[in-house]
């Protein structure tokens, strides 16, 4: 039936992955439109439930994927190559490197540059339990702190984790580029079935809706900043007016096509943003203050690290962290999909080690510098200047519009504004149509040719999620966009443990495992004296060892040992019957296929 469905649309695709997600997105847009009160409800419930009871799972597992990563690097599976053995990189550093800032962070950095700092400092997230007084010195050193947190390696390792198990998967075993094939080393051909297209369908509806969460708050901010200069009130209708706006021009942009659509408006994205950046740090009056401030929060943040990364407000409890970084783990996890096939594509022929620091590192340093700037002059503006950033995001609760009450303090604060929102309207619409093309991928399987309409398809899908959650859903604004991120960020999570574990089996069947280490045994040695004393005696009464095992010098009493075949031999060294032997190896203990036996020269 799905198959004939699909032929008559001409579309090409996998039927089964397409129209399920398709069918639950479609499904959740008209069940919310019908019945919003009872599922804003259910929804609200749902989330806080989780929140209260299963907040520690979110902050403890982006942790440990960030260890899990660290360690692969570490290891010796660092110097595998996301390919073959001797292929080279596909891009240099400096274009991989740009390629990288462009993956993702600048929507992110668009909303919460300002907004999470100044957030932080009005309202201190440890102020029960540090006493930490509101804009004060030590709250904005610790509203830095969490900044900082939250948008460098621990968001980056969310996103880092799938895109290494995208990079080895599509580039080392030649698998489609689908999240089930992160699964075959414990599904095998099981990736093509039932069980890997449920995987895929899931993954398919959280990217759908982790992207429509980033687009939502950039409508928000859109209107937020439409509202300030030109008096745009901010509502529903206004709100559906800009989404239609973002999602017809990505869809224009879908139709153009990669080269000519994304990478144009990309290159814009990049050097506008940059010079947004340029502009706040040197026409503010306070460059000296805000470089030594970046400096000193990225030293702070790093001095603070292991207590923030495993902190859950156990004392306290005062909700905070479920609101801020319980929802930006969900959220982020959500969309990784999206932008871990991206940095995928661009790092064919890195080493494992080559991508986790790449990945890690760059954008992470590109956010301390961002939220180090923005962060600095929005501080320096309340303590040394008119204030008045506070009352906006923290008092009235207008999130939306803290990067444009900054800009207000800024000379020739109209225009920069304006500059500003076409800069977070590109960024939303290079996301979207990236987004639209991402998904496509993962429903098709390959990379190749498909129809325009699904590309399209999924823009639009996109758009309406968008617009569901932000008018349609009952809570409406930040919070529903919230509820949804937390909700369907639990099962990512989960996927996200299968993934480390298919990740480290894959790698130690392609590389190897080694054996235990085995070193050369040596002789009992005792002093010269007692050696000729026990060699007297007759009658050993004491049950002495016999002196013809001892020796007076260190001796070895084994060789060193050769290393052996990993696929070859039992880990013990010793043989073994042929019923068992399959079991004893490495290839029997990872379920994979024995090599074939060497030819004789």
């Amino acid at each position: 039936m799905l198959t004939r469905l699909h032929d008559r649309l001409r579309l090409r695709t996998t039927p089964a992955v397409f129209f399920g997600a398709a069918g639950v997105i479609i499904l959740f847009v008209i069940a919310t439109i019908v019945f919003t009160e009872p599922l804003s409800q259910a929804t609200g419930a749902a989330s806080q439930w989780l929140m209260v009871n299963l907040g520690w799972f979110y902050i403890l597992g982006v942790t440990l994927f960030l260890i899990f990563l660290i360690y692969i690097a570490a290891s010796r599976f660092g110097r595998v190559k996301l390919g073959p053995d001797d292929e080279k990189p596909e891009h240099s550093n400096l274009t991989w490197f740009g390629m990288l800032f462009a993956a993702g962070i600048g929507s992110i950095l668009m909303f919460w540059g300002v907004a999470e700092p100044v957030s932080h400092f009005g309202d201190p997230p440890r102020a029960g339990a540090l006493g930490i007084e509101p804009e004060s010195g030590a709250a904005a050193v610790d509203a830095l702190n969490f900044a900082l947190y939250h948008f460098t390696f621990h968001t980056w390792a969310i996103f880092t984790l799938p895109a290494l198990g995208f990079a080895y998967f599509i580039h080392k075993r030649n698998l489609p580029p689908r999240v089930s094939s992160i699964f075959q080393p414990i599904l095998g051909k099981r990736i093509h079935g039932p069980i890997g297209k449920f995987i895929d369908i899931v993954a398919i509806i959280g990217t759908a809706f982790g992207v429509a969460v980033s687009i939502g708050l950039g409508v928000l901010q859109i209107n937020g900043g439409l509202e300030q200069l030109f008096g745009i009130p901010q509502n529903a209708g206004w709100q559906l007016v800009i989404i239609g706006v973002v999602t017809g021009i990505a869809m224009i942009s879908v139709g153009v096509g990669l080269e000519r659509g994304i990478k144009v408006l990309s290159n814009v994205n990049i050097v506008s943003a940059i010079a947004l950046l340029l502009f706040v740090l040197v026409a503010g009056g306070a460059t000296l203050f805000m470089l030594k401030g970046t400096i000193e929060s990225f030293g702070s943040y790093l001095y603070n690290l292991p207590e923030l990364a495993f902190w859950n407000d156990t004392f306290a409890d005062s909700g905070w962290q479920n609101t801020w970084t319980v929802f930006y783990w969900a959220w982020t996890i959500t969309w990784s999909p999206f932008v871990g096939i991206f940095i995928a594509r661009i790092s064919r022929g890195r080493t494992i080690r080559q991508f986790v620091i790449g990945v890690l590192a760059v954008p992470s340093m590109f956010s301390v510098i961002w939220f180090g700037i923005f962060g600095y002059a929005a501080l320096n503006i309340e303590l040394n200047g008119e204030g008045g950033l506070v009352e906006r995001v923290v008092d009235d609760g207008d999130i939306p519009g803290a990067l444009f009450e900054l800009l207000s303090h800024y000379p020739a604060a109209w225009i920069v504004s304006v500059i500003a929102i076409i800069v977070v309207i590109i960024f939303f619409i290079t996301s979207l149509d990236s987004a639209a093309l991402i998904i496509d991928t993962m429903a098709n399987g390959h990379e190749d040719y498909n129809p325009l309409g699904q590309r399209l398809f999924w823009a639009l899908a996109v758009g309406l999620i968008t617009a569901t959650l932000l008018v349609f859903s009952g809570e409406g604004g930040l919070e529903a966009l919230q509820s949804i991120s937390i909700l369907i960020g639990l099962p990512f999570f989960i996927i996200a443990f299968f993934q480390m574990y298919a990740l480290h089996r894959a790698l130690r069947e392609d590389a190897g495992e080694l054996p235990p280490m085995r070193t050369r045994e040596w002789r009992k040695v005792l002093p010269p004296e007692e050696t000729i004393r026990r060699m007297r005696i007759d009658d050993d009464k004491y049950d002495y060892d016999d002196p013809a095992d001892t020796v007076t010098r260190p001796q070895p009493a084994t060789q060193v040992p050769v290393m052996r075949g990993m696929y070859e031999e039992p880990p013990t060294g010793k043989p073994v019957g042929p019923a068992r032997k399959r079991d004893s190896t490495l290839a029997g203990r990872t379920g994979s296929r024995r090599l074939p036996p060497r030819q004789e020269d």
